[in-house]
């Protein structure tokens, strides 16, 4: 888990755990999401494939969280190709990691407890920042389809997924502080039930 004014330690702990939410993004991803496709490429995916990288962001800092994304996109590609690999996207997948992390940090300002509202703010900023615009680009320069074709229903999956996302990630949060002993006690940062 995230220590605050440390910096986190690559354990074996918390490699055994970044692996098993890799395992997890890549089975959420690549086996349990609904594809819609737009003009020949992917325009739409339905699933969770993103929670296990935001978590990761989240607990374990933006540098895990961006390892959990960037080894999930390659590893996934190996173990179930859905195309050309294209390293855009391994870049996207990172930050779905790296920007939540980064927020919660700054957000936390050395705080134990963090709210709700910096856990909307970073789950927000994921879709806005990756979904809505670099994404969108990204699949114009690679594929073709212009962003106003691909924008808009990112921002309908935007609109319905933000919430679900700060609801399951905020559950998962508080039932893994009784879950898991961090060994960190005071010092690990956990989600309150305040707003802030």
């Amino acid at each position: 888990m995230l220590q605050s004014k440390q910096k986190p330690k690559l354990t074996t702990q918390m490699l055994v755990r970044m692996s098993l939410l890799v395992a997890l993004n890549i089975i959420l991803d690549r086996y349990l999401s609904l594809r819609l496709p737009m003009l020949g490429v992917e325009g739409l995916r339905i699933g969770f494939g993103a929670v296990p990288v935001i978590f990761a962001g989240i607990f374990m800092g933006p540098v895990a969280g961006g390892l959990v994304g960037a080894v999930g996109d390659i590893v996934g590609f190996i173990v179930a190709p859905l195309g050309a690999y294209v390293p855009h996207f391994t870049l996207t997948a990172a930050l779905r990691g790296i920007i939540p992390g980064l927020i919660i940090l700054l957000a936390g300002r050395g705080r134990r407890e963090i709210g709700i509202f910096p856990l909307f703010l970073a789950i927000s900023a994921v879709f806005v920042v990756v979904n809505i615009l670099i994404w969108p680009y990204f699949m114009e320069i690679v594929f073709g389809p212009l962003r106003a074709v691909t924008v808009p229903p990112k921002i309908a999956e935007a609109v319905v997924a933000i919430p679900i996302y700060t609801i399951i990630l905020f559950t998962m949060g508080r039932a893994m502080e009784r879950i898991l002993d961090t060994g960190m006690g005071r010092k690990a940062i956990h989600f309150s039930g305040k707003l802030w």
